[in-house]
């Protein structure tokens, strides 16, 4: 019997209404049919295939990339009383034979699984036994190469769904330009599809690029004009803490945050951070996803990303409450040529990618002929060192090989201490009797942690400790003994980043590289950063930019970002602009051509005026953009006959 969705929307989480085309979107699914979901930031993507995995009977399983996203989903819907669990790298061989055994058993209603476990042996051995009632995919931008965010293991799962035919599958995402949804709805293999997507326009997020050369001096600035909580968006790991600390001698509550940092340490910080305290947060890029903290006002950015899609997320932080939020991106003539160098070094000569996976398989001491599906505790940094390679071209070298799907690497997101109760009650009760202290903490474990004795569950050797006033030492003692002697099984806590070995490791002669797909996603990255440094030096509305970007053509001018306002007018006088302008369509009357092609044709120092120039030329309608991204004259004007 299948239940209503908005019952279960307010009998879990609530709520007495769904946000714009949720119920659409979860109705399609409870219907059987194949649903692309193209939902902004916010959005709700995911109570999109958490409320039909409740109405019906049997399992949804629901395919992620990010372990933490993974873990914080799992932890909130057992905390509303859903049965939930998660499979990722890093767990043990055992552990994951339990949870998927639990998931054909029916102990969950929604089973998180990274791609890369999903194609194992082992996966689909289990998933023929399993009742499934839906295939949810979340981040589905990462199955399509024209996408900023590729996962070659996201290829797999149109094979995945031969294992489950009659299954329907639910693909979610927050960015994909009209090329890479039709790519998900191909790779997916959807059988008489239907999408829905919400316009990604931000009627109260106000866009902005400021053009300045001490960009430090105008975010103190920013930050005292604008208040409330805000998120500053760096490049460079290091350059987090630094600036951190100058706005706290600015008298501005601040914070640091990056992958770097330890599970416990970023952990502390975001949960501060979303409290209130400190107001705010500055970051790289691995902070944000998944945070619900709908009051965030500002978004400042000092440093150009690489993708507009990378943009658009990041930015879509600020303002998801509805209230007027401002993003903002300090920006300065050298940014691009910056950007254009992180380029070239994030694609390193492939004999750079030959020795760098010969030296992580001695690194990790896998055997040529070995190593498939396995997953080992990996430091980059001392990797590095330890074989005297650089850091930066390093980690290039790894993500390609991982786009290759020659591996995965997982970002350090902590797998908590887990333990089961494996021996029958009586062994157990005789052990207590004979074991004193053992006995108080088996006592603990039996009434902090239900279902122990039938699964493994995750544990706080921690709180373990403070309940019984022992050190945390003795506690994690106890458990080594009691393994021993085959009461329980245990695992401990591990936050370290892994490596997983999609295939046999071979030599590195014969490790295979697709030349033809490596180029393409090259070109196709290439073009990326090329669309955000135009965003960055166009004169033309922000919001119009972004969403033509994701294929609204017709979208009007939001009237608040910096070119609507008149924020970056340029000083010119009408002979000058009168003057480019003759220039410019004399350009485009010969030829068209994209904006970069344009501002090629121009003196650097005179790019700046060109922008500004074409901007107005733009809003005015004398030129326009065809669907190619090339500009053409569309109407003379008094200026330029």
């Amino acid at each position: 019997m299948t239940a209503q969705p908005l019952d279960i929307l307010r009998q879990y989480w609530g709520y007495n209404q769904f946000r714009p085309l949720q119920e659409d979107i979860i109705q399609s699914a409870l219907n059987g049919t194949d649903t692309l979901a193209l939902l902004p930031t916010g959005g709700g993507k995911s109570l999109c295939y958490q409320v039909p995995a409740l109405c019906k009977e049997g399992l949804t399983i629901v395919v992620s990339p990010l372990i933490a996203l993974m873990k914080d989903q799992v932890y909130n819907l057992q905390r509303r009383g859903i049965p939930a669990a998660a499979i990722f790298s890093g767990m043990r061989r055992r552990e994951i034979d339990i949870v998927f055994e639990n998931a054909c058993q029916g102990a969950y209603k929604l089973l998180y699984v990274s791609p890369e476990r999903l194609k194992t042996d082992l996966a689909q051995a289990r998933i023929k036994r399993m009742n499934i009632n839906l295939l949810a995919v979340d981040e589905a931008h990462c199955i399509s190469q024209w996408g900023y965010d590729f996962r070659p293991p996201y290829l797999e799962l149109a094979e995945i769904r031969a294992l489950m035919p009659e299954v329907p599958v639910l693909a979610l995402t927050a960015t994909a330009t009209p090329q890479v949804a039709q790519d998900i709805q191909d790779r997916l293999a959807f059988q008489n599809g239907r999408v829905f997507q919400q316009s990604f326009n931000r009627s109260n997020l106000s866009y902005s690029i400021l053009y300045e050369a001490k960009k430090l001096d105008k975010l103190v600035d920013i930050l005292q004009k604008v208040p409330g909580s805000a998120i500053i968006y760096m490049r460079s790991r290091g350059d987090t803490q630094k600036i951190s600390n100058l706005l706290r001698s600015k008298g501005i509550s601040s914070d640091f945050y990056h992958a770097g940092l330890s599970v416990d340490e970023r952990s502390q910080k975001q949960e501060a951070w979303i409290n209130g305290n400190p107001r705010l947060m500055v970051c790289t890029n691995a902070f944000g996803m998944g945070i619900d903290k709908p009051d965030v006002r500002l978004v400042v950015h000092l440093s150009l990303p690489d993708s507009l899609e990378a943009y658009f997320q990041e930015a879509g932080r600020a303002g998801r409450d509805g209230q007027k939020a401002f993003a903002v991106m300090l920006y300065t003539d050298t940014d691009a040529e910056q950007l254009r160098r992180f380029f070239e070094a994030s694609y390193p000569p492939l004999e750079t990618v030959r020795r760098t996976y010969q030296a992580l398989g001695s690194y990790t001491q896998i055997a040529i002929g070995g190593g498939q599906g396995e997953s080992v505790d990996f430091d980059l940094q001392h990797f590095c060192h330890t074989y005297k390679l650089e850091q930066a071209v390093t980690h290039a070298a790894l993500r390609l090989l991982e786009q290759e799907g020659w591996l995965a690497l997982s970002e350090a997101a902590a797998t908590a201490a887990r333990l089961q109760i494996v021996c029958n009650r009586e062994t157990l009760y005789d052990y207590q009797i004979r074991n004193k202290q053992a006995d108080a903490i088996i006592k603990v474990l039996l009434r902090q942690y239900p279902g122990i004795q039938q699964q493994y569950v995750d544990i706080s050797e921690g709180t373990i400790a403070n309940v019984l006033h022992i050190k945390v030492e003795q506690v994690i003692q106890v458990f080594a003994v009691a393994e021993q002697q085959g009461i329980l099984q245990y695992f401990p806590r591990n936050e370290k980043p892994q490596v997983t070995f999609l295939r046999e490791r071979v030599a590195a002669e014969n490790l295979g590289i697709d030349l033809e797909k490596f180029n393409f996603r090259r070109n196709n990255a290439q073009q990326r950063v090329e669309s955000a440094i135009a965003y960055a030096e166009r004169r033309h509305c922000r919001s119009k930019q972004l969403l033509a970007y994701f294929g609204e053509k017709r979208a009007e001018k939001c009237g608040i970002c910096d070119v609507c306002t008149g924020r970056n007018e340029a000083d010119m006088s009408e002979d000058t602009v009168q003057m480019y302008q003759r220039k410019i369509t004399d350009l485009l009357k010969i030829e068209r051509m994209p904006f970069e092609e344009v501002l090629k044709a121009f003196a650097p120092r005179k790019h700046e005026t060109v922008t500004a120039v074409m901007s107005y030329l733009v809003e005015e309608e004398i030129i326009r953009e065809d669907d190619n991204g090339n500009l053409y004259v569309a109407k003379m004007s008094p200026s330029s006959s």
